[in-house]
């Protein structure tokens, strides 16, 4: 806990860092986007006119132009005050955010990266300005330059991975339509901004429209397209009498809809606000990074003034020696290494998952991801295709065949805009002509095929006509979950079409290989018990939560961390989006809604549930790759600084000013390469990517 609130107040200090002077117009203080959004301009801008200032010098740098033979051929009179004057420029400009975070980290009395990064710069400038104003030594000026240019590269890299600040809220409120047709008492249809939409009034909803507010339907009967509200993945018939949400799309039938729900009282505004809850309770993973430079810090001030007294007090050398020395040791201990340790890997390791399909938005949830006990999928449109299709054909007549039947059915279908009625009718390539077509509101569709009257309808219709009906398989089926319509030619019952919602090929696979990582795998659905179970035992999930209303979805997601797992959620449906904003790790699905692909943590862009496995496999690697970084750029300094420090003189060993730097380079040099190794395992057949 101490060292994620350690993470958390380096944050803030930058972002007062940032902001003091630098917040953009009419920005508020609680505008996280915003403001990470103007950090992440600002670094850049300050890095890249650092980088700039820097080139030149290096060009007048005398430690620089002495390792390449060319100090006599570049110096001029008063070169050594344009190198102050550029350099001066590099430390107050470049290095003023970190300044800055000096003074906050200092305030609250937690050294980090900011003190560390300020002490070293500050070290640097101060001792490279009294030797061009007579002390005698070597300038830092280039490693101070590059310093800044590096840790500003690094602190621009996080915080373009942070600033990905949920646009949830936003996508939410486009799910919405622009305006309404309000009825008006003297029977005319105007067309209303939502916002001057009341309780009680009336509007009219045509097909293929969206709902625009919660609330009761007056007249009209339609199937109503609900699963990217409530996961249900099966339309809903709605007639008068019936509740409907506004967002929800109207596919077939004109409705008429008197409004119960606005604003905050909408079951949208509902969604908003979990969305809010889950994403300010979201906890924050340890800044390895961070901690390391608190400790570099310690060693670096401890260090550098144990020198100092060492040589100028214990053994008596001369001023310039000893400050010489000490400095050496503050600037051994720059984290050039260290500041691009971390992002490095984060830069490659979003490059590589770019390529793979996989978009990271938050990288301390990813990289926090390795560590994930338990994963919970969505049903519809993740496991699932999160649309119909033909199961089984069951034939209860001895007089025609499956494949004669399903094209009866699929022929009177092709006529009707029904989702069942598409998914029968994209059953059969075959199908014949179609006479005197016409709907059964609600109830199924009929047509004259052949010279033959065919139904195609539900079990209701049967229990309306007195249709007999009693077989086994049929019950079996309705009894998986699945919706089971029934065919009917010229009044005899023929037979029956049972669809599901079509498992992905890839869901047995993935889960297969998350369990064989000791990971849990769970499903939630808005669906009934036996369709959850049917998708359960067909996939191989370990746990499974069926017939949960949307406002409970977050709720289950924080039951199961009560068992003190760390959990993924893994969705696609705006009913998802605080359930993601409340696990560990929030996992979208591309072709979902925009509202769930904003919320995320990661964005799976092929709608593939292998690359939940490829997620977790990338985490780990990216780790491994983070904590060698992390060893090296750190550990190195175990035998420099003690050699910058003169541990080893009295063996005439003494690490130079000009050695240190190139020590400094070859170590942010390894740790470069060492990212640039990460690689992603992962098998990549397309069959397996669905591809």
């Amino acid at each position: 806990m101490e060292q994620s609130n350690h993470s958390e107040h380096r944050q803030d200090g930058m972002e007062h860092a940032m902001h003091e002077g630098h917040r953009e117009p009419g920005s508020k203080d609680n505008d996280h986007s915003g403001r990470h959004a103007g950090m992440a301009a600002d670094f850049r801008r300050r890095f890249w006119v650092s980088l700039v200032i820097t080139l030149p010098i290096l060009v007048l740098s005398p430690m620089l132009q002495k390792l390449v033979g060319l100090q006599e051929a570049i110096r001029f009179p008063g070169d050594i005050h344009v190198l102050f004057g550029l350099s001066s420029a590099v430390f107050w400009y470049g290095g003023w955010p970190f300044l800055k975070g000096l003074f906050e980290e200092l305030k609250s009395g937690r050294p980090g990266m900011m003190t560390l990064v300020a002490v070293a710069i500050t070290t640097a400038y101060v001792y490279s300005s009294a030797v061009v104003f007579g002390l005698t030594g070597m300038p830092f000026f280039w490693e101070l330059a590059t310093l800044v240019d590096i840790m500003l590269l690094g602190h621009w890299i996080e915080m373009k991975s942070v600033m990905g600040a949920s646009k949830a809220l936003e996508e939410l409120a486009k799910l919405m339509p622009s305006d309404a047709h309000k009825l008006m008492p003297d029977g005319d249809v105007k067309d209303v901004p939502l916002g001057e939409l009341m309780v009680d009034d009336k509007v009219l909803v045509k097909p293929g429209e969206k709902i625009p507010a919660d609330g009761v339907v007056v007249e009209g009967e339609s199937s109503v397209n609900e699963s990217m509200l409530t996961g249900e993945s099966t339309p809903v018939t709605k007639k008068t009498g019936s509740k409907v949400i506004g967002g929800a799309i109207n596919d077939e039938g004109s409705l008429t809809i008197e409004v119960k729900g606005t604003g905050k009282d909408s079951f949208l505004s509902q969604v908003i606000d979990l969305v809010k809850q889950a994403q300010e309770s979201k906890s924050k993973t340890q800044d390895l990074a961070n901690t390391a430079a608190m400790w570099l810090t310690i060693i670096a001030l401890g260090g550098g003034a144990i020198t100092l007294f060492t040589w100028l007090v214990l053994i008596n050398k001369d001023f310039a020696f000893a400050i010489e020395r000490s400095v050496t040791v503050m600037v051994i201990a720059c984290p050039h290494a260290l500041g691009l340790a971390v992002p490095l890997v984060v830069a490659v390791s979003t490059a590589l998952a770019a390529r793979n399909g996989l978009l990271i938005r938050n990288r301390v949830s990813f990289e926090g991801s390795r560590k994930l006990q338990a994963i919970i999928f969505d049903k519809t449109g993740t496991l699932t295709e999160g649309r119909f299709g033909v199961t089984d054909t069951l034939v209860l007549s001895q007089d025609i065949n499956a494949e004669s039947l399903l094209q009866y059915a699929a022929s009177v279908d092709a006529n009707s805009e029904h989702p069942i009625a598409k998914a029968i009718a994209s059953s059969s390539e075959k199908k014949f002509p179609v006479e005197s077509f016409k709907g059964i509101a609600g109830k199924g569709a009929e047509g004259r095929v052949g010279g033959k009257e065919v139904k195609v309808v539900s079990p209701g219709f049967l229990r309306e006509q007195n249709i007999a009906m009693a077989d086994e398989r049929v019950e079996g089926l309705q009894a998986q979950g699945k919706t089971v319509v029934f065919v009917l030619l010229d009044g005899q019952l023929k037979g029956a079409v049972a669809l599901a919602d079509i498992i992905r090929p890839e869901s047995k696979q993935a889960i297969a290989e998350l369990k064989a990582m000791n990971i849990r795998c769970m499903m939630l659905t808005g669906d009934n018990k036996q369709v959850a179970q049917w998708v359960s035992e067909q996939i191989g999930l370990d746990e499974y939560f069926a017939e949960v209303l949307p406002q409970d979805k977050a709720a289950k997601v924080k039951e199961v961390q009560s068992r003190g797992v760390m959990v993924a959620m893994t969705g696609d449906g705006v009913n998802d989006a605080p359930a993601l904003a409340q696990a560990d790790l929030g996992i979208a699905i591309g072709a979902g809604s925009d509202v769930a692909v904003e919320t995320a943590d990661v964005i799976l862009v092929r709608s593939n549930p292998l690359d939940v496995v490829a997620i977790v496999q990338l985490s780990r690697a990216t780790y491994r790759k983070m904590i060698q970084n992390l060893l090296w750029a750190t550990g190195y300094n175990v035998v420099a600084i003690p050699l910058a420090a003169g541990a080893l003189y009295a063996w005439d060993m003494l690490l130079t000013p000009a050695l240190g730097a190139v020590l400094m380079s070859a170590s942010t040099v390894i740790v470069a390469i060492n990212a640039r190794l990460l690689k992603i395992k992962r098998q990549d057949s397309k069959s397996k990517r669905g591809q």
